[in-house]
C-alpha cells in the first residue's frame, strides 16, 4: 500500500472492504501524507505568488502604456507605487521585477488569457504552465539577471530539470555553467555533475511567500536549530551587558542593488549613539563574511543614521569545529580614539568568545 503515490485529497484504502495493514505500513502511510500534502501546498504559493506578481506586472505595463495621469509620475512612477501600497512585501525593488517579468515572459500572458499553455512557437522557449508551476518567483528573479534569452531558457530547462534550490541556482549562474557547458567536450558529464536534490520546504525560503501569507519573515531565515539557539541567547547576552545596549532588530531586512539581505541582530547603543549591528555564522572565518558585514554596516551608514548618531559598527562572531573568531567592522572610522572609545564600551573579544564555548558546551 504504501508504494501507491498517494492523493493528499482522497482516502487511499479501501475501508469497506476493511483493509488490513501493518503498524509500519500505518506510520508510512501518515508520513507520505504529510509531504504529498506539504508539496502540494507548497506549489500552490508558489503558483499564486507568480500569478500574482505577473499579474502585477501587467497593470504596470498597461498604465505606463495608456495610464491617464501617467506623466505626471514619470520615471518615480514604482517609488510612488510603493509609498503609496501599505501591504508587507510590495515595495519598489517587487515592483521592478514584477514589470520586467510581465515583459521577459509573454507566454504567460496567453496563458492566464486562455486559461491552458498554449505550445510556445520557439522550440527555445518554456512553456508557460512550466514556469508557473516549476519555478518560484525567487528563481525566476535570479533568471532575469540573465539578458541572453537562450541563456535564460538553458538556466530555466536544468533549474526544472535538476531541481535547483535558489541557492543552487545563483551559484550556477554565477560559476557561468552555460558557458562551461558550451566549451566543454563532455556537457552531459557536467550537468549530471550539477543535479542537487532539494526537499520541498526548500522551495518557498524567498521573503515574498511569507509576507505573500503574511507570516513573519524571521521564521524562514534560521539556517539551523543551533544557530537560532544562539542568536536567541546572544541576543538576550548582550542586553545583559549592559552598556547602554538597546535591542532594535532581528534579522532586519536590507535591499542592497535590488536584493534582500538579512542581519542577524541590531541594536542602538545609547553611550556610543550609534547602531551596533551583529551577525553570526555557525561555521569557519570567511574573508567574505568580513566584507558582507562591512556592507551592511556601511548600509546602516547611509541608509539608518539620523542626526546625531555616530557611525555604526559591526560584529562578526564565527563558530565552528571548536575554532572561536570575534571580528570587529568599523567602517569608515579614520579617527584612533573614536575606535578606541567604542572598544572600550563594546563587549570585548573575550567576553564573546566565553559566551560561545559557554552556548555551544549546552
Amino acid at each position: 500500500m504504501t508504494n501507491k503515490q498517494i492523493n493528499p485529497y482522497s482516502l487511499p484504502i479501501n475501508w469497506d472492504k476493511k483493509e488490513i495493514i501493518s503498524f509500519g505500513e500505518l506510520s508510512s502511510a501518515i508520513e507520505q501524507i504529510h509531504f504529498e500534502s506539504q508539496h502540494s501546498a507548497i506549489k500552490s504559493i508558489n503558483r499564486y505568488t507568480t500569478i500574482r506578481n505577473y499579474l502585477i506586472g501587467f497593470y504596470i505595463v498597461e498604465y505606463e502604456q495608456k495610464g491617464n495621469d501617467r506623466a505626471t509620475y514619470g520615471e518615480r512612477l514604482l517609488k510612488r507605487l510603493a509609498d503609496n501600497i501599505s501591504i508587507k512585501g510590495i515595495n519598489e525593488t517587487l515592483l521592478k521585477n514584477c514589470r520586467r517579468f510581465y515583459i521577459l515572459y509573454p507566454q504567460v500572458k496567453q496563458y492566464l488569457e486562455n486559461g491552458k499553455s498554449p505550445t510556445p512557437s520557439d522550440q527555445f522557449t518554456n512553456n508557460a504552465n512550466d514556469i508557473i508551476n516549476k519555478l518560484s518567483f525567487s528563481h525566476i528573479i535570479e533568471i532575469m539577471t540573465i539578458n541572453d534569452s537562450f541563456a535564460r531558457f538553458f538556466y530555466e530547462t536544468e533549474c526544472m530539470r535538476s531541481s535547483w534550490n535558489v541557492k543552487e541556482l545563483r551559484r550556477q549562474i554565477s560559476t557561468n555553467l552555460y558557458f562551461r557547458c558550451g566549451i566543454s567536450k563532455n556537457p552531459e558529464l557536467l550537468l549530471y555533475q550539477t543535479i542537487q536534490n532539494q526537499t520541498p520546504e526548500l522551495s518557498i525560503r524567498g521573503p515574498f511567500f511569507f509576507e505573500f501569507l503574511g507570516l513573519d519573515i524571521k521564521t524562514a531565515m534560521s539556517e539551523s536549530d543551533l544557530e537560532e539557539a544562539l542568536i536567541s541567547h546572544l541576543q538576550d547576552f548582550i542586553l545583559e551587558l549592559g552598556k547602554g545596549f538597546c535591542f532594535e532588530a532581528r534579522q532586519k531586512r536590507m535591499i542592497i542593488d535590488d536584493e534582500y539581505y538579512y542581519a542577524d541582530l541590531v541594536f542602538y547603543n545609547r553611550i556610543l549613539h550609534c547602531n551596533v549591528i551583529i551577525e553570526l555564522k555557525n561555521d569557519e572565518f570567511k574573508h567574505s563574511d568580513l566584507s558582507q558585514l562591512n556592507a551592511y554596516v556601511s548600509y546602516f551608514r547611509d541608509n539608518e543614521m539620523n542626526q546625531g548618531d555616530n557611525p555604526p559598527v559591526g560584529i562578526l562572531l564565527c563558530t565552528r569545529k571548536g575554532k572561536k573568531m570575534v571580528e570587529y567592522a568599523l567602517a569608515g572610522m579614520d579617527n584612533n580614539l573614536f575606535v578606541s572609545t567604542y572598544m572600550l564600551t563594546l563587549p570585548d573579544t573575550k567576553q564573546l568568545e566565553n559566551f560561545i564555548i559557554k552556548e555551544l558546551k549546552k
